[in-house]
């Protein structure tokens, strides 16, 4: 089966008129789309589809249709709002909420190609953005009260999105992953190897896979460099098993050794000596940047720097 074949883009899609495409990956394209009717008509939204060549491919209907169920119970100002879920003809679908704007991977890159890093404010409020919205997902419950125990499973600049307003949003749930009375549901472990713990290369899922990660964006945040890298993926994983990257400092002498011993816990051997939570990691956080320079219009003011007011998409 081959996914990447060109697929025939659609005009009209329920009660969506398709406008332009955005992106394409390896299961699914999302579009720009117009709401034709109902209360949010008129409205300018993303629609993600199931790419056409895997609609008939049992797995990956699973996966999408488990991505449409969890995030429809996701309800944060951080996190993507899923607002509608369908199929038509064959054809399966997720609307969302557009951030219109620029992912954090996209800003970073600009950031190392023009060498310029982000205030340590900047930095360390974007990472408690992300802990915030873990933390709602991490404690979501169901209808009953029940814990659902959501776990993300592919945390990376790539899956956090800053719009023009600074508005932060966590999005791509793609491979999120439920833990039902501690075992896990939903298959093997997938996401990016630069951003997954030790743990989950064993096939291990608890909150502490989405921490870990959340520790390597920090450290990229405030270097503009992955703690953990490679040639290959086996090379890159070696360094996680080990903890084998360099000190932030020894890249930005400007990192205090207060933040330095932050990451330095988040990448702890024993789970048990990183932090517990989402909210404990956001709380040690908040010490160390002024929120008063920290802000939303602040983070859009910097992003317009980088790629100017023209530079949209």
């Amino acid at each position: 089966m081959n996914s990447s074949a060109p697929s025939r883009i659609p005009r009209i899609l329920g009660n969506y008129e398709i406008l332009s495409a955005l992106g394409k990956g390896g299961m699914a394209e999302v579009f720009r789309a117009r709401v034709r009717s109902g209360p949010r008509e008129d409205w300018i939204v993303a629609l993600k589809r199931l790419l056409p060549a895997l609609t008939q491919d049992p797995a990956s209907l699973a996966l999408f249709a488990s991505e449409a169920r969890l995030t429809k119970l996701l309800d944060h100002p951080n996190i993507v709002q899923v607002l509608d879920v369908g199929s038509v003809a064959d054809q399966h679908f997720i609307v969302m909420d557009l951030v219109d704007g620029r992912d954090l991977g996209h800003i970073l890159r600009r950031c190392k190609l023009r060498g310029i890093h982000l205030p340590l404010d900047f930095a360390i409020y974007l990472c408690r953005v992300l802990l915030e919205a873990l933390a709602y997902a991490h404690s979501r419950t169901g209808d009953q009260g029940e814990a659902l125990g959501i776990v993300h499973c592919d945390i990376s600049p790539s899956n956090l999105f800053i719009s023009r307003l600074g508005d932060i949003k966590l999005g791509d749930f793609g491979v999120a992953r439920l833990r039902v009375d501690g075992v896990l549901q939903g298959g093997e472990v997938l996401g990016k190897p630069y951003y997954l713990s030790p743990e989950a290369l064993q096939g291990s899922i608890s909150p502490q896979v989405d921490l870990w990660a959340a520790t390597v964006v920090l450290y990229e945040l405030l270097t503009l460099q992955r703690p953990f890298t490679g040639a290959t993926p086996d090379e890159v994983f070696t360094k996680i098993i080990y903890r084998d990257y360099l000190a932030p400092s020894l890249i930005r002498p400007a990192i205090p050794e207060a933040l330095e011993e932050i990451i330095h816990r988040g990448f702890s051997s024993d789970v048990s000596e990183r932090f517990p939570s989402a909210e404990s990691f956001a709380e040690a956080l908040a010490p160390h940047y002024d929120e008063r320079v920290g802000t939303p219009l602040a983070i859009a003011a910097v992003v317009r720097g980088l790629f100017g007011t023209t530079d949209a998409k």
